[in-house]
């Protein structure tokens, strides 16, 4: 799969998370939404599973449908990816550089690989495990995802300091995801290596699942507008 560009004067590319509704789907297909997310965790409160079947994911018309997967076995996450006819796979969890290269030899090539890197507590150890986990083998993953870390694993609406990633050497193109809002989507212009794409949910929502595309619409002219 082509990798995008990620230099800073390229307009970042955005993903909207935890989708639950056809109708909201297909406004944010209508306004050129690049990524829909859809989250197969059980434990969620955006289970996609709960609203939508496979089948109905697998019909909607877009290049861009990214199932978010934590600590799922890989026959699994293969066997959902071809029924709702995914293009990306996000691993949310603690999946290992052993288990995401058996994941890529088992999906079809046209299907690229998220590994998110989650971000909490800023010391030493973390730094390490950070720069560990850039450093492992880039050969399966298409893009990284920077969230803020969680028990959860994800939808926490929180920022984690965005100025960490200005310490590592980011060898692929990026998602930033964790806290994204009007307030601070200016602040993503100190970042060195600009994200390729930024990742918005539960900032955007009027309950869990339920997005407020208003509000999605307005956020995105104005980082256009900043750009």
């Amino acid at each position: 799969m082509k990798l995008q560009p990620t230099t800073s004067n390229l307009l970042p590319q955005l993903k909207v998370c935890g989708l639950t509704k056809q109708d909201q789907i297909q406004e944010l297909i209508a306004m050129n939404t690049d990524f829909l997310g859809f989250i197969f965790y059980e434990k969620s409160p955006r289970y996609v599973l709960n609203h939508l079947s496979l089948e109905e994911i697998s019909t909607i018309d877009h290049q861009g449908k990214v199932g978010v997967f934590v600590n799922e076995e890989v026959d699994i996450i293969v066997k959902i990816v071809q029924h709702a006819n995914l293009n990306f796979v996000q691993l949310h969890g603690d999946e290992s550089n052993d288990f995401i290269t058996e994941l890529r030899q088992k999906l079809s090539p046209k299907v690229g690989i998220i590994k998110v890197i989650r971000i909490g507590n800023i010391d030493s150890d973390n730094k390490d495990k950070i720069a560990q986990t850039l450093s492992c083998n880039l050969q399966p993953i298409t893009y990284y995802l920077f969230d803020t870390d969680s028990k959860a694993f994800g939808g926490t609406g929180k920022q984690f300091d965005w100025n960490i990633l200005n310490e590592f050497e980011i060898p692929l193109p990026y998602f930033l995801s964790g806290g994204i809002s009007e307030e601070n989507i200016g602040n993503i212009d100190t970042l060195k290596q600009q994200p390729f794409a930024l990742d918005i949910n539960s900032k955007f929502e009027t309950e869990p699942g339920s997005k407020n595309i208003d509000s999605i619409k307005k956020f995105k002219t104005l980082y256009q507008h900043n750009k």
